[in-house]
């Protein structure tokens, strides 16, 4: 019977082919009327199972000729090398890297941008802006009092609810008291580190990490410790326990477990136990930031290092920013031992969080309709991460690697022969197209030679053009011996 999925069953089964060597590389792809014959589907059907697989870069189409099999060009990529952890890390300093972000951001501000590639979020339309807004406008019906009385302190009490009930499927048991809401993931990151530390304390973070919490460290006065991160498997927690043994003074550890950023590695479950049992022995806090597992593959979340904590030792972070909302501030924190002072710290600087978006978001959130956009927005992105890698595999020079996570927003590319990173990107944004250069996701120079590319919007001409380009001028710049660090 011809379903709206058969076609995805039939890429699949015709994909296990072309893996197999069935289909071999440059053979011609059985002809639409063949399709329809032998499955007994109709033309949409065998022509949507075809571009499913010509989107996904396994098929070409021909003129006059059909479809033919190829490899996507990401598959003969080097892979990225894992990071060395034979050694202690860099000793720990202040973060400094203040300075860089705001003249990205003023770059970004100031000068006209047609394709941005340096964001973390999905193009509008992948969220779920229409239901979103019935909701709040139902909520504000039923609930006028919402916009004239103060809002509760730890934040709604069916938004905690929900939240907590769908903390169950990362494997947490949290009651809605556990939680407090947040504006946004940052906010919930300065509150676990304001807990933990004083200034002159110093914190253990991945390396590259996500340049606004080296703003964060930066702005509490804090010493970011570097710790080598694989593009696979997150965290080395080898050279996190060389660097426990070399500086004492560590008060916390703070990880992305799941599709690090940028990196987009996920830590294996195996990895995330034993990463809580390091930090449990030593005392010291594990800062936990989910901002990106409900944007894994698969309907089965990975599981939150929280799952996992009997004495209170994780502080897990999270939003909706990414997955849900990027124009609604919500996120929240569950710090374990560290509650009643988050809680305190949380009043004695913002107050509380409006409760309109909580209500509009619960009721949204209690419902099937969560559930199939998360699945729509996972489906969508992975199409568009497959696209944008065999793009970057087609257009940038030989030499060049890159990490494609099984997840999330963007890919983490690293340039041949130490090309500048920054230089590409001031090239790039002559031309109005702008990229996150690997120099704002570390205090040191070692990424100087890297780019965060977004992935979250279709991807077209425009798309195809601009990555394109983006590859040309990386050429350009590998023709410029002066270009090399």
């Amino acid at each position: 019977m011809d379903t709206p999925v058969l076609y995805k069953r039939l890429a699949a089964h015709y994909l296990d082919a072309i893996q197999a060597g069935t289909l071999a590389h440059g053979q011609r792809m059985p002809s639409l009327r063949n399709l329809m014959r032998l499955h007994s589907v109709s033309l949409s059907t065998a022509l949507q199972l075809c571009r499913e697989l010509e989107s996904a870069g396994w098929l070409e189409a021909r003129e006059r000729s059909g479809y033919f099999v190829r490899q996507p060009a990401r598959l003969a990529l080097t892979a990225m090398a894992e990071p060395a952890v034979h050694r202690a890390p860099d000793p720990a300093q202040y973060v400094g890297i203040h300075a860089r972000v705001s003249a990205f951001v003023a770059n970004r501000r100031d000068r006209p941008v047609k394709i941005n590639f340096s964001i973390a979020r999905a193009a509008p339309h992948l969220y779920p802006g229409e239901p979103l807004r019935a909701a709040l406008a139902k909520a504000l019906r039923t609930r006028p009092e919402l916009l004239t009385a103060a809002p509760q302190q730890r934040g709604d009490l069916g938004f905690r609810s929900v939240l907590a009930r769908r903390a169950l499927a990362g494997g947490m048991t949290l009651a809605p008291d556990d939680i407090l809401v947040t504006n946004g993931c940052i906010e919930a990151l300065n509150l676990a580190l304001r807990a933990v530390t004083q200034a002159g304390d110093t914190v253990a973070v991945e390396s590259p990490t996500f340049y606004g919490l080296l703003q964060v460290l930066e702005s509490l006065g804090l010493r970011a410790l570097e710790i080598p991160t694989s593009p696979r498997t997150g965290l080395s927690l080898e050279a996190l326990e060389l660097a426990l043994r070399a500086y004492p003074d560590v008060r916390a550890v703070v990880v992305v477990p799941h599709l690090q950023n940028p990196l987009g590695s996920l830590m294996p479950d195996a990895h995330k136990r034993q990463l809580l049992k390091l930090c449990e022995t030593s005392g010291i806090a594990l800062i936990e930031d989910d901002t990106y597992t409900a944007l894994a593959d698969g309907d089965a979340p990975p599981r939150a290092i929280k799952s996992w904590d009997r004495t209170g030792q994780v502080i897990h972070c999270a939003s909706l920013h990414k997955i849900l909302a990027p124009g609604l501030r919500l996120g929240w924190i569950a710090a374990g031992r560290w509650q009643a002072r988050v809680e305190m710290l949380k009043y004695a600087q913002t107050r509380n969080n409006e409760g309109l978006a909580q209500v509009g978001v619960a009721q949204f959130m209690g419902t099937g309709a969560y559930d199939r956009h998360l699945q729509r927005l996972r489906a969508a992105l992975a199409r568009q991460r497959e696209r944008t890698a065999d793009g970057i595999a087609r257009y940038f020079p030989a030499g060049t690697r890159m990490n494609l996570p099984p997840g999330g927003l963007q890919v983490w590319v690293e340039l041949p022969e130490d090309l500048s990173g920054q230089q590409l990107c001031e090239m790039a944004l002559a031309e109005q197209i702008l990229v996150a250069p690997g120099a704002l996701f570390s205090n040191s120079a070692r990424f100087d030679h890297c780019l965060r590319i977004n992935c979250g919007w279709p991807y077209g001409p425009e798309v195809d053009a601009a990555l394109r380009r983006l590859g040309e001028l990386a050429g350009e710049l590998a023709r410029r011996p002066t270009a090399r660090h």
